[in-house]
């Protein structure tokens, strides 16, 4: 149930509000969190019924764990060798299940390879979400391991886990930060601020999503797929298409996910704060996937010593982060590489950091922007030889004009849209900048209002069209 389809948008969604809020009314506090927490399970088990086992095993173990971990903290006082062995049992059972599902079949494709086995794939299904609620879990074992979790609830705990507009793609979200919203007697009542900034808000996502990132990702694909080698001007225009499809695909999960938690009164970190306006890679991070590039920095990096270490090793320590970040999305060696990539380009600005070279914005800008193009190629390829083929053609090797096939490519339309993009990643601000809450003083006036009313109706007249006449595309981030 894709959060731009017209089952969820004007069936799921209604249900899903309604009862929350009338329970919340009738004074039914908890059983309004169990609605949500029973919806979000619903919404989570509509792709594949049997993984609901999965994700219903994984908050037993680590409710009861870290229920068990709060309370030897909340009676020591301090941390103890009982309650650091539980964190340890809580981490690796985690991180088991999601090696299990996400890797095995990518170790048994490199065991066969190095050792000429021909051991049969396990070609498991990878359950929706995995990735993320596998590290919003263990963020919540180590934060009870830090500083305990006094909310000992069964059912507070699962909406947590599943609430449904960051379950399957983010942002990674605090027990801390969260469900003191959903405690808040406050929240509970409908609030039509919210639920009118939060529906404005989906929409500027759906619009992303349906109109610019479906729409190029159809001619990206097309060049990906391509049987016939790219010329140099039809790889790097592939290699752009790509580049915001991803961007304004993951911009616009991000939006709606936003925009949702608000229509619960429930606020949501941001997650996406126009990355490809970036001057250097480290702001890169800092504006994509934030909440993941924060996760990765508390429980990675500093763990491995962060910057407290001797200059050789915080070098060490960066690159270690960005490589557990690249395999975190996807079982491959692209991934690997992307990551390293990525890895090598932060030490490097860090060097060039500590040297005190600093290019001028403008430089810094293009080179951020060119290197984030390049990388995502392998992020994209299907294995490395398809990288491969794909950065040859980018170099020229294939030719540098336009080929036979450059009008099925690369029609008019195509570059025009990819120009439109270009200007909206450069250029616009975020999406809350855009609907005023970035501060936001509560109020939106008449002009305004009537402004984004237009701009609502304008894109569920548009979701509910592209649903009829196209095959309903995936968010890209629901694969890693």
């Amino acid at each position: 149930m894709l959060f731009s389809s017209p089952v969820f948008i004007y069936a799921f969604l209604p249900i899903a509000l309604v009862g929350y809020f009338l329970l919340a009314r009738l004074q039914q506090g908890t059983f309004s969190r169990l609605w949500l927490a029973a919806a979000s399970l619903f919404f989570y088990g509509y792709w594949e019924p049997k993984y609901l086992l999965l994700i219903g095993l994984s908050i037993i173990v680590n409710y009861v764990l870290g229920t068990r971990i709060s309370r030897v903290l909340m009676a020591a006082g301090r941390p103890s060798a009982y309650s650091r062995g539980l964190l340890l049992i809580g981490i690796v059972l985690n991180v088991a299940g999601l090696v299990y599902f996400k890797y095995t079949d990518f170790f048994i494709e490199t065991f066969n390879t190095l050792s000429g086995s021909q051991l049969a794939a396990l070609n498991l299904l990878l359950p929706l979400g995995i990735s993320f609620f596998t590290f919003t879990q263990i963020a919540y074992l180590v934060d009870c391991s830090r500083s305990g979790v006094r909310d000992y609830n069964l059912i507070n705990y699962t909406l947590f886990v599943t609430f449904f507009p960051h379950l399957i793609a983010g942002p990674i979200v605090h027990h801390k930060d969260l469900m003191p919203q959903f405690a808040s007697t406050g929240n509970l009542r409908f609030r039509l601020d919210n639920f009118s900034l939060g529906l404005f808000i989906f929409a500027i996502g759906l619009i992303k999503k349906l109109l610019i990132a479906d729409n190029l990702g159809q001619w990206a694909n097309a060049g990906y797929a391509s049987a016939q080698a790219l010329t140099m001007i039809e790889a790097w225009s592939t290699s752009l298409l790509y580049s915001f499809q991803l961007y304004f695909d993951f911009s616009g999960y991000s939006d709606m996910a936003i925009g949702l938690g608000l229509m619960f009164n429930i606020s949501l970190p941001l997650n996406f704060n126009s990355p490809y306006q970036a001057r250097n890679i480290q702001d890169f991070w800092r504006r994509w996937h934030m909440t993941l590039s924060s996760w990765l920095r508390d429980y990675i990096y500093i763990p491995l010593g962060g910057k407290r270490a001797a200059l050789p090793r915080i070098y060490f320590n960066l690159f270690a982060t960005f490589l557990i970040g690249g395999i975190w999305h996807g079982a491959g060696w692209t991934f690997l590489i992307w990551g390293a990539l990525h890895g090598s380009a932060v030490v490097l600005h860090r060097y060039w950091q500590d040297l005190g070279i600093r290019l001028p914005g403008w430089l810094g800008w293009a080179v951020t922007f060119l290197f984030v193009n390049f990388a995502w190629v392998f992020f994209r390829a299907e294995d490395l030889p398809a990288a491969q083929r794909m950065l040859s053609s980018m170099f020229g090797l294939s030719g540098t004009g336009l080929g036979y096939a450059a009008g099925d490519l690369l029609p008019l339309e195509a570059m025009l849209a990819l120009g439109l993009a270009a200007l909206l990643a450069f250029l616009a601000p975020n999406s809350q900048q855009i609907a005023g809450i970035a501060p936001y003083d509560g109020r939106l006036r008449f002009k305004e209002g009537l402004l984004a009313a237009l701009l609502v109706g304008f894109a569920f007249f548009y979701a509910m069209v592209a649903q009829i006449q196209n095959t309903p595309s995936d968010f890209l981030y629901f694969n890693f």
